[in-house]
């Protein structure tokens, strides 16, 4: 059944449209040669939704604290808002503003709560944000994601008064499809790469997203990178990046990528995008009402910056050189080390003491990319492991470490889905061999070890094991219920007997601040008498989510 267009659709669509782009990213970055061919395109535009998700979550926290609900302009307008400062990149720049266009419109008309009213509400939205990236772009290209906006607009227009907004939504998508997959007869670089726009890429991911909010179906379609055919295959999509790079790469061009927030006037701005389009190319300016996001290629960095100086107040100023970004140079780099999240204090110290750099976290507070980066600045190694330790940060983690690539940071992403995992891993790091076995050891370590977690049930609902009524205890073993019962102690050994009866050598607990004092001794007790020569090793993890965590290898 299809939802309205209101605060609650532009919730959904943010998370729907940040699962694409997770999974978009790498074959996104895979195919970007325009207008750099710096594959960082899929990440750009995932950090770029990564901080309007999070705009919007604020804005629902922040109206929840005040018993109010958000409206359509409120929700629309903090999504706009978080993406323009949190823009990365051509592409991430160039989305921002089309969503600033979007909200022009629909924060003008929020009463959409009328079918016709609001189909015809987002067609002229579609229509704002087109023109918009193009009032943005100093020199408009065609074939790139600005012909992919326009042609989405022309589509929704055709479908106006043929239904309501989700069928609105689901031909912007459809249009904008059919010109992403024209775009290398558009665009002579990409037609000798034989790929997409890249940027065009992400806007069809995001406008799938849209449809998908709108008419409550999830399609999750991949988005074809080629003219003909999807590439399924990473090494595809590597091959054609290769190939782009070398037939298409300008290493006479632009030597740096200049970004920063701006704080300044139309008139100041006005003036500061004719002297940066003398001093470069590839000049996206994007904002208003006294806040812009301004995205720049140039020779003289700091001629770009002194640009803004002179403007207004730039800030969160970011400086990245086409051969990877500039970096201050540590005196004391160390050569490999480790980042884990972790749900507590307990665990954070105990990652501290190992010389690991843990970012603890707290229930419903996932760290963003942001947060994982700097992690790893803080780490101060050439080397290093990331440990996310949790299945849902897949993406945010992905997202991070490709990031830190950009800055000279080799990292490896180790596919740790709970944080005994964590610890597994970290148990077998050792910084004084290769840093590839090292990867190997870890991430085998970490998939040897089933995972289990304790909860506490917050309502009546379905699961994998029968019906929990609210304040039952859920065991889950590997992310699924196996076990509902009513004692904490009692679940506990049930689901370590479970895990038990496929083998295993070393168990780990992770107490949480919640755990009884008596519940470590009773498990051990019951591991030492029911299964002979299995070691238990007990950890106080001080997290506030679940009270216990269990490991087994």
């Amino acid at each position: 059944m299809p939802n309205p267009l209101d605060a609650a659709a532009v919730r959904a669509w943010c998370g729907l449209a940040l699962e694409a782009l997770g999974r978009e990213r790498e074959r996104i970055d895979a195919i970007n040669v325009y207008p750099v061919a710096d594959g960082d395109t899929g990440t750009n535009l995932y950090l770029t939704l990564e901080s309007a998700a999070r705009a919007v979550e604020a804005a629902f926290d922040g109206h929840a604290s005040a018993g109010t609900a958000p409206g359509l302009a409120d929700a629309i307008g903090a999504m706009a808002h978080g993406a323009l400062i949190g823009a990365r990149g051509n592409s991430g720049t160039i989305v921002a503003q089309l969503l600033r266009g979007m909200t022009e419109v629909l924060a003008a008309d929020a009463a959409t709560a009328d079918a016709g009213r609001a189909a015809e509400a987002l067609r002229r939205a579609l229509r704002r944000a087109a023109a918009s990236t193009y009032e943005a772009v100093a020199h408009p290209v065609e074939g790139t994601v600005l012909t992919v906006a326009t042609a989405a607009a022309d589509a929704a227009e055709r479908a106006a008064g043929t239904g309501g907004a989700a069928e609105v939504a689901r031909a912007a998508h459809e249009g904008a499809r059919s010109a992403l997959r024209a775009t290398p007869g558009q665009l002579a670089v990409l037609g000798r790469a034989g790929v997409v726009d890249a940027g065009g890429c992400g806007l069809v991911a995001l406008l799938g997203a849209l449809a998908d909010a709108l008419s409550g179906e999830t399609s999750a379609t991949p988005v074809a990178v080629r003219a003909d055919a999807p590439l399924p295959e990473a090494a595809g999509c590597e091959a054609a990046t290769r190939a782009a790079a070398d037939g298409c790469h300008n290493p006479d061009g632009p030597a740096f990528e200049v970004i920063y927030l701006l704080e300044a006037g139309d008139d100041a701005v006005a003036r500061l995008r004719t002297r940066l389009d003398g001093l470069g190319d590839s000049l996206v300016v994007v904002g208003g009402d006294g806040l812009w996001n301004v995205h720049v290629h140039v020779d003289d960095a700091g001629a770009a910056v002194e640009a803004g100086i002179e403007a207004g107040r730039p800030y969160r100023i970011r400086i990245t050189h086409f051969g990877g970004a500039t970096r201050v140079k540590e005196p004391a780099m160390a050569a490999r080390a480790v980042v884990a999240v972790v749900p507590g204090a307990g665990l954070a110290g105990l990652c501290s003491e190992v010389g690991a750099t843990p970012v603890a976290v707290r229930p419903g507070e996932p760290p963003a990319s942001g947060e994982l980066v700097q992690a790893i600045r803080q780490a101060h190694a050439r080397e290093v492991m990331l440990l996310p330790n949790d299945p849902e940060l897949r993406h945010t983690a992905a997202a991070a470490a490709e990031q830190a690539r950009t800055e000279g940071v080799r990292v490896a992403l180790i596919p740790t889905r709970s944080a005994v995992q964590g610890i597994a891993a970290l148990a077998v790091h050792e910084p004084g061999r290769s840093f590839d076995e090292d990867v190997v050891a870890m991430t085998s370590a970490a998939g040897a070890t089933r995972y289990a977690e304790l909860a506490v049930a917050e309502r009546q609902s379905w699961t994998m094991a029968g019906v929990c009524q609210a304040g039952d205890v859920l065991g889950l073993i590997d992310g699924d219920v196996a076990v509902i019962g009513s004692d904490l102690t009692v679940t506990a050994t049930t689901v370590l007997d479970r895990m038990l009866s496929a083998g295993g050598e070393m168990v780990t607990l992770v107490l949480g601040a919640q755990a009884p004092p008596s519940l470590a001794e009773r498990l051990e007790r019951h591991v030492h008498e029911r299964h002979l020569a299995v070691d238990t090793v007990v950890y106080d993890g001080g997290q506030h989510g679940a009270p216990l965590l269990i490991g087994v290898e």
